[in-house]
Order: structure tokens, then C-alpha cells, then sequence
């Protein structure tokens, strides 16, 4: 795919159109990517709508495209989703960005128990909105077509009325990441704890519903990066890799 954009699609746009792309994305597009007309790009919705053409024109906030080809690309199935707990630093944040270029269909933050990081009051709406940043910006980066869900911020009690099959990293667990069952359509949500772990009640409360403590290998990874060692360790035995 050429580099992809995300902008706005009409939705009667058609083959022989001219769409605009404008705001920051033409301007990356025209200053720093130096998008030229005559060359050939694509522009996105982030939900798996795709536009590619050639450039007719740019200004400086501003680019054309004429559309040579549509594409919608199918939402994965299984999905993967990543249910982050907060934690301290920027070490949640780098988890969700390696977690969207590898793949994830949504990101869950999670106030844990033993969450040292608290989104509480007007802190709560400027924290989900630099998640919902990060990981637009790790989409890009990553040239996908649909840009991963950043839902809102949950508790216990929402993880377990998750939907689809819940795997909750647990380096005491009995079960490898490698041999459990995986379905084959719906939803995978991975749970990650934060720094000291997913407690004995939580991990009670989730078995309770069914979701399946998995290890992951003889180390203890970090909350950074658990959830993309295995987002990895699931792209590869989906044959997605």
C-alpha cells in the first residue's frame, strides 16, 4: 500500500473523484513527507476505507488525490484486543503504541488494583484522549488502514463482562500462551497487569467467567512490554505473520 493518510471519505466517493485531504495530515503530507503531484498515495477513514490515486494537487495545508482505486479492508477475525493497566512513567503508553503497530484491535485502559497512575476527575478525559493520540499516531506509522478503538477507562466489574475469550498474563499460570485453545472468530482480549501484577482477587474474579491465566516463558516481563510479547506470540499462531 502507498503511504496512507487519514482524513475524511465521502461515502459516495467513487473511481475518477478528487478527494482533499487538509488539517495536519495534508501538512505532513506536503512539508514533511513531500507529497508531489504526479505521485501516488493513499487516503484513509482509520475504520478500513481506502482511497488511492495520484496527486493533482497540494498547497500548504492542503492535498488532492484523484481516486484510482477503493479498497475496504475486513476487520481481523479473532480481533485482539490489549487491556492495558495503568502504570507508572510512560511505560501503559508504550505498551499501547507497540501494541497498535502490531496489530490490536482495541486498546482497554484499566484501573487496577495495584495501579500506581489514577485517571481520575478532569484528569481522566486528557489521559484517554493522549491514549486515543498515541495510538492514531502508531496506526499511522504503521500504515493501517483502521485505527485501533481506545475504550473507555474500565474496572474489575467490565472485565468481566468482556466479550470473546479473555487470556489474563499471568507468570505463575499453568498454562502457555502457546497451547492454549484459541477461537476462531469473535474477540481475543489479552489482560496485562501493572507493576507488581494482576492480584489473587482479580485473577479469581476473571476465572470465575471463564477467562484463562497463560504465562508467557520463564521470564517476567515488563507492563511495557507483556501485552506486545504477546500480541506477537498470537499473530504468529494465527498465521497472521
Amino acid at each position: 500500500m502507498a503511504w496512507l493518510y487519514l482524513g475524511e471519505l465521502p461515502d459516495a466517493v467513487a473511481i475518477g473523484d478528487r478527494v482533499r485531504l487538509d488539517g495536519d495530515e495534508a501538512r505532513h503530507a506536503v512539508h514533511v513527507a513531500r507529497a508531489r503531484v504526479g505521485e501516488r498515495l493513499a487516503i484513509g477513514d482509520g475504520a478500513g476505507r481506502v482511497a488511492l490515486g495520484i496527486v493533482t494537487g497540494v498547497a500548504d495545508a492542503e492535498l488532492r488525490l484523484e481516486v484510482e482505486e477503493l479498497r475496504i479492508e475486513p476487520v481481523p477475525n479473532p480481533e485482539l484486543w490489549l487491556v492495558q493497566a495503568l502504570a507508572k512513567g510512560d511505560r501503559d503508553e508504550l505498551a499501547i503504541q507497540a501494541a497498535t503497530e502490531l496489530g490490536a484491535s482495541g486498546i482497554v485502559p484499566w484501573a487496577a488494583e495495584r495501579s500506581v497512575t489514577r485517571w481520575e476527575g478532569p484528569k481522566a478525559a486528557k489521559a484517554h484522549a493522549r491514549w486515543a493520540a498515541i495510538v492514531r499516531e502508531a496506526a499511522k506509522q504503521a500504515i493501517r488502514s483502521r485505527v485501533p478503538v481506545v475504550a473507555p477507562l474500565a474496572r474489575l466489574g467490565d472485565l468481566a463482562r468482556m466479550p470473546g475469550a479473555v487470556l489474563v498474563l499471568e507468570p505463575t499460570a499453568s498454562a502457555s500462551i502457546s497451547s492454549v485453545d484459541l477461537p476462531t472468530e469473535g474477540r481475543i482480549a489479552l489482560v496485562v497487569g501493572p507493576e507488581g501484577g494482576v492480584t489473587p482477587r482479580e485473577l479469581d474474579a476473571l476465572s470465575a467467567v471463564g477467562a484463562v491465566p497463560v504465562r508467557l516463558g520463564p521470564e517476567v516481563l515488563r507492563t511495557s512490554t507483556a501485552g506486545p510479547a504477546a500480541l506477537t506470540a498470537l499473530n504468529l499462531r494465527l498465521g497472521r505473520w
